[in-house]
């Protein structure tokens, strides 16, 4: 931890850095010591989350890049908390039960948190590398609604800098309209360091963005989703898809845990369509 605790300190004596509102030097001191702390853990997991700490010191440079202002940088701050909160969910290991199996191998498992409730984890190997996987969940992803059918819509509603962004998103009812449309407004962010891609997010509000007429604002996070080349094989990427929601309403809990878990499912299935999709020759 010395070097990175240097270089930080060094970091903090710039003059951008020293004339920082107090909120934007403890946004930016807070992540790089909490990822410090979970990449110090077990081994495993605490490989990529070094990766994704080193990745977050560059926060300090995006605000040498544009001045931004107090509610931006309070979207900034939720993203890195969603972000800090997935990594040591899915660092702890114990307690998970397998919720589902399909015949191709994708497993979802699930635990019970005393501050979140019951989160649900995703994972699969997907026959795409790296590159291709990450460009359609995050550069496409307002196309989503076009090739998930558990996704009506997904829109940006305003970018803050390179890595995060406001999002609304319609979730398409259940077949039998078991559970009603849903909508979320979310704040997300991506980090990207060497061979390790995270996605997190979590709920938030947005003034521009009211409940909608026709849907329940359901609220989600910490969620994220996490991209690694399968060691031995680059041309296909393991992703763990970390999922905690509120779909609020009054709905059995059975019914719930069902819906998530076969969502998850669906999604690994809907993408490997999409990515395998011919791509359109240039003109």
């Amino acid at each position: 931890m010395l070097p990175a605790t240097s270089k930080l300190c060094a970091a903090i004596s710039y003059r951008h850095l020293r004339n920082m509102t107090g909120l934007r030097r403890q946004a930016t001191v807070a992540i790089s010591q909490e990822l410090s702390r979970l990449a110090s853990r077990s081994p495993g997991p605490s490989t990529w989350i070094h990766q994704v700490r080193r990745r977050s010191s560059l926060l300090s440079s995006r605000l040498e890049e544009k001045p931004f202002s107090e509610m931006e940088m309070s979207y900034i701050k939720q993203g890195e908390e969603a972000l800090q909160k997935s990594l040591r969910i899915l660092e702890d290991q114990d307690d998970w039960k397998t919720e589902m199996v399909a015949g191709n191998g994708d497993k979802v498992l699930s635990k019970v948190l005393p501050d979140v409730g019951k989160v649900f984890r995703l994972e699969v190997v997907v026959d795409q590398p790296l590159d291709t996987v990450y460009g359609e969940l995050v550069d496409n992803m307002e196309q989503m609604g076009d090739w998930n059918p558990n996704v009506k819509e997904v829109r940006i509603l305003e970018k803050i800098g390179k890595d995060t962004v406001i999002t609304h998103e319609k979730a398409a009812a259940t077949p039998g309209n078991i559970v009603g449309p849903r909508d979320f407004v979310s704040v997300r962010c991506s980090r990207r360091r060497g061979s390790t891609c995270v996605l997190a997010g979590m709920s938030t509000t947005y003034g521009a963005m009211p409940e909608q007429e026709g849907f329940i604002r359901a609220e989600n996070g910490p969620t994220c989703m996490v991209l690694r080349p399968l060691p031995g094989s680059p041309s296909q990427t393991r992703l763990t898809w970390l999922l905690s929601i509120d779909l609020k309403g009054w709905l059995p809990k059975s019914i719930i845990n069902q819906v998530l878990s076969q969502t998850q499912v669906d999604f690994a299935k809907h993408l490997r369509q999409r990515l395998a999709r011919p791509v359109p020759a240039a003109c």
